[in-house]
Formats: C-alpha cells, sequence, structure tokens
C-alpha cells in the first residue's frame, strides 16, 4: 500500500524529502549528451546519488514525453523499482478525465510506467477520479492548493462557505478516500493554506511541491504541514536538486543538495517538536 510504504520508507531514512525528475535536454550537463540514452543516464545518476536522502521520487511525465522520451521514463521508473524497492514512485501527470478515459491513464500510471503513486486534477468531479482505486494499493494525490501564483483564480473561490481547496480537503479527509490511499498537493509557497489542509484533513499525506527554486518557506511549510505523528508530508525539490551541478560531477552536487534540503527539513520538524 502506498501511504504505508511511504510512512516506512519515511522513518527508515528520516526523510521527507521528495526529488523531483525534471529532466530538461537542454539543461542535461554536457557529459551525458553522447550517452545512448541521455535522458536515462541523467536520471540514473542523480537517484544512485539522491537515494540516501530522499523518502520518494516525483518523475514528471510531461519532462519525458515533451521530448519524446517516454521510454526513458519507462527505464527510470522500472530501475528505481528495481534498485530501490522501498522508494516509492509518484508519477506528476495531474490527470483530470472522464471515467473511460481515466481508466487508461490508470493504466498508463500503474501498469505501463509502474508507479506507487499518480498526481491527479480534481476539477471535474470524483467520478474521472474513481477509476484509480481498482489499483487498491497504489495512491492517488489530488491537487489541492498550488503553489502557482494562478492557484488562487479557482482553488480560492467560495463555494457555499469555504474555499474550493477547503472543499477538496474535506472530500479527501472523508468520502473520496475510498482506499485510505488518498495524497493531498499543497505548495510550500501556501502555508497558511497547508494548515487549512491539515485541519480539514489530519491523517492525509501531503505533497509539498514549491520550496528550493520556487522559493517556499521549508520552515513554515514543515510547521503547518505535521501529522499529529509528526511525520505527513513529501516535501519535494526539483531543480534545485537535479541541476545543483553543471558539469561531470553534476551527481555528486545533487547529493549535497539534497543532503541539505534533507537536513534543513530535519531541523525545521526538530523545532517544530521542541528538540
Amino acid at each position: 500500500m502506498f501511504v504505508e510504504k511511504l510512512l516506512n520508507r519515511t522513518k527508515a531514512v528520516d526523510s521527507m524529502l521528495c526529488v523531483g525528475l525534471d529532466p530538461d535536454p537542454a539543461r542535461l550537463p554536457e557529459c551525458v549528451k553522447n550517452e545512448e540514452d541521455p535522458v536515462f543516464s541523467f536520471c540514473k545518476a542523480i537517484v544512485d546519488a539522491t537515494a540516501p536522502y530522499a523518502c520518494s521520487f516525483k518523475p514528471q511525465i510531461a519532462y519525458f514525453a515533451g521530448a519524446g522520451n517516454e521510454r526513458s521514463l519507462e527505464k527510470i521508473c522500472a530501475y528505481i523499482r528495481e534498485n530501490y524497492p522501498d522508494i516509492p514512485v509518484i508519477l506528476d501527470a495531474k490527470r483530470g478525465d472522464i471515467g473511460s478515459t481515466a481508466k487508461q491513464y490508470a493504466k498508463e500510471a500503474f501498469v505501463r510506467y509502474g508507479a506507487d503513486a499518480v498526481t491527479l486534477s480534481p476539477y471535474m468531479g470524483f467520478d474521472t477520479i474513481e477509476p484509480y482505486f481498482e489499483y487498491a494499493d497504489r495512491g492517488v494525490i489530488v491537487l489541492c492548493r498550488t503553489s502557482n501564483p494562478g492557484g488562487a483564480d479557482i482553488e480560492e473561490l467560495d463555494v457555499g462557505g469555504e474555499m474550493v481547496y477547503e472543499r477538496i480537503a474535506r472530500l479527501a479527509g472523508s468520502t473520496w478516500n475510498k482506499t485510505g490511499q488518498m495524497c493531498l498537493v499543497v505548495g510550500a509557497t501556501q502555508p497558511q493554506e497547508i494548515a487549512n489542509v491539515r485541519r480539514l484533513a489530519p491523517k492525509v499525506p501531503l505533497l509539498v511541491p514549491g520550496i528550493g527554486a520556487q522559493g517556499g518557506d521549508v520552515n513554515a511549510a514543515v510547521a503547518a504541514g505535521l501529522d499529529a505523528d509528526g511525520w505527513g508530508m513529501m516535501i519535494n525539490s526539483s531543480r534545485a536538486i537535479i541541476y545543483a551541478g553543471k558539469d561531470e560531477n553534476y551527481a555528486a552536487a545533487a547529493a549535497r543538495a539534497a543532503e541539505a534540503t534533507r537536513d534543513a527539513i530535519r531541523a525545521a520538524k526538530a523545532a517544530c517538536q521542541g528538540a
């Protein structure tokens, strides 16, 4: 089960760091560009270097599919499963469509790529999410209050005395969570909203993007998002880690950035707990 696998890994390495894999071909180091599969080679090196500090990996499908590198995505997902079977793979796809199409997207995420969880958009309603529950052990991570500036255009609209994102959080913490494997996306750039989501969905794990390149504050995010047991978060950093270095030592630079981010999250958690 995804949530249990995530918690076991988080506790085992005392880390809530999710390492995002966003391989932009234009930003790959020169030393990998002549490889047979540069995207896979780059991601493999990043995975190997950052695995000791990660509670999960989050490949963003657009960075692979946009360049026609879906095969590289298949390979890196398989590589993580085979070499780091205790680290969950989250396919960041943000899918959202009607039931029959959703079935195919679920097959894509969970069969083709073998992901442990997938990100989804909830704005077409519960029937677009329900097909994913056919894979009862896999995680469904629903957009709630996102880190982008325009998120407020929709997510903060009033719907009967609560905002859209609050409605999503409340449903995810109750009637929508059919398998107990539902999580929510709440951006680190919105700490007050993280606190609101945690209040409405106290036991639901949160995927928190927006630290690093997007400027979210680690201390504020952790203080707002910890669950009652002191866990319950996957704090994602992508570009700030994977592009920390630009030469042949890029993997070592990524490892240092991941370790520093992991340590910053640990320190924020300890401060919240009075350690």
